[in-house]
Order: C-alpha cells, then sequence, then structure tokens
C-alpha cells in the first residue's frame, strides 16, 4: 500500500478534524457587547479592561471587545449579526441599555431590543451573559426603578446568568471617575477587570 492510497483513505478524516479543531478554537471566544463603559471611552482600547482581562486570562478564552462609545441596544442589535458571523463566540456578555436609559428611552422599547438580542445569542449556539445596569438616581425614582428591574427580569425570562453592574462600585471613588461623573477613568480599568474575573470564572470555560 502506497502513500497515495493511504493518503485517499485517511483524507475525509483528517479534513473533518481540521475542521473541528477550527470550529473549537472559534468557539473560545468571549464576545464583549457593550458601550462605553465596556468600549474604553478616552482611553486606548488596550487599557480597557475587557484588554486587560484578556491579559489576565492570557487569551483562554479569547476576548473580543465589540462595545462602541455611544451605543444603544438598537444599535448593539444592529451590529450583532456580523460580529457573532466574524467571530462565531461561544459566549456573549450584553453590557447595553445604559445609553438609551440616560436618553429617557422607554424601558419597553430598550427591553425588547435586550430581548431580541438575546434570542439572536441563542439562536446562534452561544451563551448570553446578561449584565445588570444601573442609571443615576437624578432621573427619577419610577424611571430608574423601571429601568433596573428589566434585566433580571430578561434573565429569568431566558434562564441566563445576570452580572452585577461593575460601575456601582467605581462609583464610589471619585479618583476611578472621569470628569463627566458618568464614565470610569484608566486607574479603574484594573479593578473592573478583577472583578470581572470573578464573575466571569464560573460562567465560561477559562482555564
Amino acid at each position: 500500500m502506497n502513500f497515495n492510497t493511504v493518503f485517499r483513505w485517511h483524507f475525509p478524516f483528517l479534513l473533518l478534524l481540521a475542521l473541528f479543531t477550527v470550529r473549537a478554537a472559534a468557539a473560545e471566544t468571549l464576545l464583549v457587547l457593550g458601550d462605553s463603559l465596556s468600549a474604553g471611552y478616552r482611553m486606548s482600547a488596550n487599557v480597557a479592561w475587557p484588554a486587560l482581562l484578556n491579559d489576565k486570562w492570557q487569551k483562554s478564552p479569547v476576548i473580543v471587545n465589540g462595545s462602541i462609545s455611544g451605543d444603544t441596544a438598537t444599535q448593539g442589535l444592529a451590529r450583532l449579526p456580523a460580529l457573532l458571523k466574524q467571530h462565531q463566540p461561544r459566549w456573549v456578555l450584553i453590557e447595553l441599555g445604559g445609553n438609551d436609559g440616560l436618553r429617557g428611552f422607554p424601558p419597553q422599547s430598550i427591553e425588547k431590543d435586550l430581548s431580541a438580542i438575546i434570542t439572536q445569542v441563542k439562536a446562534a449556539n452561544a451563551q448570553p451573559l446578561l449584565m445588570q445596569v444601573r442609571l443615576p438616581v437624578n432621573y427619577g425614582r419610577r424611571y430608574t426603578e423601571s429601568f433596573s428591574a428589566m434585566y433580571p427580569r430578561l434573565a429569568k425570562t431566558f434562564s441566563i446568568p445576570l452580572l452585577p453592574f461593575f460601575m456601582e462600585q467605581v462609583y464610589q471613588k471619585p479618583e476611578w471617575m472621569q470628569q463627566d461623573g458618568i464614565h470610569p477613568n484608566p486607574d479603574a480599568q484594573p479593578f473592573i477587570a478583577d472583578v470581572m474575573a470573578k464573575e466571569l470564572a464560573p460562567l465560561v470555560k477559562h482555564e
């Protein structure tokens, strides 16, 4: 039996193994779909917490930061199909809704967009991870409570994990905040990365 015959017999198996390897590697990706709180507003992308966590975990899994400053839930929903196709993530951390709330959008419409994002992530055979988002108290008790309540409701409806809002701890340290009083500065990013490492570790395949 010569080499060419052996190769022809084994080629289908080798091709299948290669495809499986590629798919497995692609699946070990955590996509962060967020806004300025994760994009690294007014700082280099390699300083933002997703990049620091990527280094901390030594890219296992690989963390892809698909966050864009200023994005609403509607804009995140519009960008999601391309991100899912490109990165084929196993997990998607959804950190959206804050900009919608700051603009006073109706919570019902925000919840509808977040629900559509979760549905798309599930349809792509990825695991959605939803982050609780909260608004400053000066937006009024009725609105802020209605806004905050939709996150645990979505988590319960879709049976997905709900992660705590990392900014609640950051707000307590003025030295970690930018002058606008909304965004964390570079000094806060290592702390946020540590918090997210603790929260995400039980939910993702991390080595």
